[in-house]
């Protein structure tokens, strides 16, 4: 979130965050603190029974806590399924994304 991307955020700008439990849980706090300082509107997925996390978060997605190496496995679902649906309500065709070939051909 550093220099460039913390720049992006103005008023109303949703950010997405995986704020789950693990060793990295307080630096990505400071960030959401950050983009909630800018205006931005946090959406996050968090570690079910985190309570601070509800404080900060206009949205929360919630994955049963499990061991740190696994946690990308359940936060990966959620994160297609909003992907999904976010494309859906503005209209694209999410079967056929844009500059995406089905095949490549290598000689």
């Amino acid at each position: 979130m550093k220099h460039g991307p913390i720049a992006l955020i103005v008023d109303g700008m949703p950010a997405v965050f995986i704020a789950t439990a693990g060793a990295q849980y307080e630096k990505i706090m400071g960030n959401i603190e950050e983009v909630r300082a800018r205006g931005g509107r946090v959406i996050a997925v968090a570690t079910e029974g985190d309570e601070t996390i509800k404080k900060y978060a206009e949205h929360l997605i919630t994955i049963p806590d499990a061991p740190e190496i696994l946690q990308p496995l359940l936060t990966v679902i959620p994160l297609q399924l909003l992907a999904y649906h976010a494309a859906v309500l503005r209209g694209f065709d999410v079967d056929k994304p844009r500059n995406l070939a089905k095949s490549v051909t290598v000689e």
